[in-house]
């Protein structure tokens, strides 16, 4: 298959990839979790068995989106952790990233996270659902590499920066979810509130010598 071209630029199979999944998401803007398949190959202009033909099948659509977005996601959350600020300050940043992004995009995020409500009236023809979670995971465990990478947890870090990892994510997770379906406070106040929860430990803790820092 060509992907790649000898001078590093993408390929036509990379590129159409990429078109289609920039297809995929301006769909997913406008419909969120009712998003069908269908509706993705009329708006790339090809039918659904070339639609599979890309991605495998229709689970491989929905990783190839969870993957793009994630990617972007823990871009921006790397850059927020190493911008030169206080530790506090830089977790705050940190939890703002986050729930910027959703705030940003909220259908693309009920996408990723819900399955639509009634799929057969929506006619959706795949189930996000059961994807989440291994979505989450891999935001866990790249959150626990940052925090070992920066901060000094003593003989048993890299167990405990892998438990802080996946706590921190399934925090922002469950309260992003329930701020965006509710706005009961504005984002500034919710960054603070569960900043504060965090604050423990983490304010003592030392940098790890030879690391970047935190």
């Amino acid at each position: 298959m060509d992907t790649t071209q000898q001078d590093g630029r993408p390929g036509t199979a990379e590129r159409r990839r990429r078109e289609l999944l920039e297809a995929a998401d301006r769909v997913v803007l406008r419909e969120g979790p009712k998003a069908s398949m269908n509706a993705i190959a009329a708006e790339a202009g090809i039918t659904k068995p070339i639609l599979y033909r890309h991605f495998g099948d229709k689970a491989g659509l929905y990783q190839a989106l969870a993957v793009r977005h994630t990617d972007a996601l823990l871009d921006s959350l790397r850059a927020a952790l190493d911008a030169p600020a206080e530790r506090r300050s830089r977790v705050e940043a940190t939890l703002d990233t986050y729930l910027v992004a959703i705030e940003a995009r909220p259908q693309v995020y009920r996408f990723l996270m819900h399955p639509a409500e009634d799929s057969s009236a929506s006619g959706r023809d795949f189930d996000t659902g059961q994807h989440s979670v291994p979505l989450l995971r891999r935001l866990g465990e790249e959150l626990a590499k940052v925090i070992e990478e920066r901060v000094d947890l003593g003989p048993e870090g890299a167990e405990l920066a892998r438990v802080w990892g996946h706590g921190i994510v399934g925090m922002m997770h469950a309260a992003g979810d329930w701020w965006l379906g509710e706005r009961p406070l504005d984002r500034a106040r919710l960054v603070s509130a569960l900043t504060d929860l965090l604050w423990g430990r983490l304010a003592t803790a030392g940098d790890r010598a030879g690391g970047p820092g935190f």
